[in-house]
């Protein structure tokens, strides 16, 4: 007897403690640039086509509020160009952002948070050192969660720090920030969505 109520009481306090939070898979497109780098002389930089993946968890603050910590690779950078050549300046992290998520009944949310970066590989032919080990950034975004579990977001990433670490030459200061837009594609565990 005293076994079954010890089942019975684990049962319950899972069951509530679920109904808390949702464990989540996500993936999709990252469409990235640097930011703030108007003093660079005879060069540009265009958007860069990366991917990102990871996954997270929601812990319900009631109804309509969440936070969403998550843990995901990310691939960016820009395309740099100048009079003599242009290549892909990449840098992959593994970002860590906490996000303060609306949610509506109807699915809908808005979400909002900072972010920290950690660098884990880069690609540049011409720079040595091209980014920082951190990156700091704050984020804004929106989406759909369906009752299913299957979601749709779309974010904007705003770096707060300076990504070069590097010397200013041939006309490159390293004074820039990494800005990025993602379109990620979610499923969700302990589906619990109200």
């Amino acid at each position: 007897m005293k076994k079954i109520m010890i089942i019975c009481a684990l049962f319950v306090t899972s069951t509530s403690f679920a109904q808390k939070f949702e464990l989540g898979a996500k993936a999709g497109v990252n469409i990235s640039n640097f930011t703030g780098h108007s003093s660079w002389q005879n060069a540009k930089t265009n958007t860069l086509v990366g991917f990102h993946a990871g996954g997270f968890v929601s812990f319900f603050l009631g109804d309509v509020f969440a936070i969403q910590p998550e843990v995901l690779f990310s691939s960016q950078g820009a395309k740099y160009q100048d009079a003599t050549h242009d290549e892909n300046l990449k840098i992959n992290y593994i970002n860590v952002p906490v996000m303060l998520k609306f949610r509506t009944a109807g699915g809908f949310y808005v979400e909002a948070g900072p972010q920290l970066g950690f660098k884990i590989s880069e690609s540049s032919t011409s720079i040595d050192s091209l980014g920082k080990s951190t990156d700091l950034s704050v984020a804004g975004g929106l989406g759909f969660h369906s009752k299913m579990g299957l979601g749709i977001g779309a974010r904007y990433t705003e770096g707060l720090s300076k990504v070069g670490n590097f010397k200013p030459s041939n006309g490159i200061n390293p004074d820039f920030k990494n800005g990025v837009i993602q379109i990620s594609l979610f499923y969700t565990l302990f589906n619990n969505r109200k």
